[in-house]
């Protein structure tokens, strides 16, 4: 009883919120199929994280990031961990390499009309370990997923075109 007290006197004190994942840019630096169906891409994205409290400061700890295209996971890369204090954006930049990765059949003629349409689709998964610090006496840890599903034009130059992100707990 006297437990669930204070959790909400803390939690009416500091009203929490849970970070947010976005990408903010996106570069498809190269992407080819060659013979077969093998894939070569160089993606770079710039990927943002926000602190929207004011008064608690959020540890990023593990954080994995995946490249995908269709349901094909394509690359995957980790962050170091770092901190964001309270209403901080912190922006990092990650470079996805894939590198003879093997598509399917029809996904990689898929992917060959949207390379030939200057639209290829992609989608980024991320999973974050996150601590919530509440001053020094109270922390909370958790787990957030991200999900961003974008639209680059085609190499060499291939810039963001569109996104939609989310994030969850």
């Amino acid at each position: 009883m006297l437990g669930g007290i204070v959790i909400l006197i803390v939690y009416l004190a500091f009203k929490p919120r849970s970070p947010h994942f976005d990408v903010s840019s996106v570069t498809l630096n190269t992407a080819y199929i060659d013979t077969g169906s093998l894939l070569n891409a160089d993606v770079t994205i710039l990927a943002n994280f926000t602190n929207p409290n004011k008064k608690v400061s959020v540890d990023f700890s593990f954080m994995v990031l995946q490249l995908y295209y269709g349901d094909t996971l394509i690359a995957t890369r980790a962050i170091d961990p770092f901190s964001a204090i309270s209403t901080e954006t912190r922006l990092h930049t990650v470079e996805m390499i894939s590198s003879q990765v093997a598509l399917p059949n029809g996904v990689s003629e898929k992917m060959r009309k949207q390379m030939g349409d200057n639209g290829i689709i992609f989608n980024l998964k991320g999973s974050f370990r996150t601590r919530s610090n509440f001053g020094s006496f109270f922390h909370y840890s958790y787990w957030l997923y991200g999900s961003c599903t974008f639209l680059t034009t085609s190499p060499p130059s291939g810039i963001l075109v569109a996104r939609k992100c989310r994030t969850k707990r």
